[in-house]
C-alpha cells in the first residue's frame, strides 16, 4: 500500500508540459470574437481587446510569457487546442459549451446574462488533461475575483 501511495503525487501534472513550456516563453491563445469578452476590432494591429483578453495578458505576465494571439472561430480554435497548436481558447465560452468533451474548461471566472436573459457562467478552454496549466490559470482567476 505504501508503494502505491508513494507513486501518487498531489501536484497536478501536464502530460504535454504546457505550463512548463509557456513559462518564460510564448502563450499561444486562440481568440474568437464575442464582445465584451473578446473582440478583434479593425485598426488595432491585430491586437484583440476585451475582458478575457485583459485577464489572459495579466496571466501571461505571471508566467513571464509573451502572448501570441490566434484569431478564429470556436470550432477551428478548439481543433487547434486539441492538436497542441494553441494553449488556451477564449471567446465568451460558457459552462454549457459544446466543446467541454474536447477541452478542459476552467471554473467560472465571471457571471453574465445571455441573449435569452439567462444567467451564464463564463469559462476558458485549455487542452484536456493539462492539469497543472489548468490549476495555475484557475488560481490566477480566483485571485482576480
Amino acid at each position: 500500500m505504501l508503494l502505491i501511495l508513494g507513486g501518487c503525487s498531489a501536484i497536478p501534472a501536464d502530460p504535454d508540459d504546457t505550463l512548463e513550456r509557456v513559462t518564460g516563453d510564448t502563450l499561444r491563445v486562440g481568440v474568437s470574437p464575442n464582445p465584451p469578452w473578446t473582440d478583434l476590432p479593425e485598426g488595432t494591429s491585430g491586437a484583440p481587446v476585451g475582458v478575457e483578453v485583459d485577464l489572459v495578458n495579466a496571466f501571461a505576465d505571471t508566467l513571464d510569457a509573451d502572448v501570441q494571439w490566434v484569431p478564429g472561430g470556436e470550432e477551428a480554435l478548439i481543433g487547434q487546442l486539441e492538436r497542441g497548436q494553441v494553449h488556451l481558447v477564449i471567446g465568451g465560452l460558457t459552462t454549457d459549451s459544446p466543446w467541454q468533451q474536447m477541452a478542459g474548461l476552467t471554473r467560472p471566472h465571471a457571471q453574465a446574462v445571455d441573449s435569452a436573459g439567462d444567467q451564464v457562467a463564463m469559462v476558458m478552454a485549455v487542452p484536456a488533461g493539462e492539469n497543472a496549466f489548468l490549476v495555475a490559470l484557475e488560481q490566477f482567476l480566483l485571485e482576480q475575483s
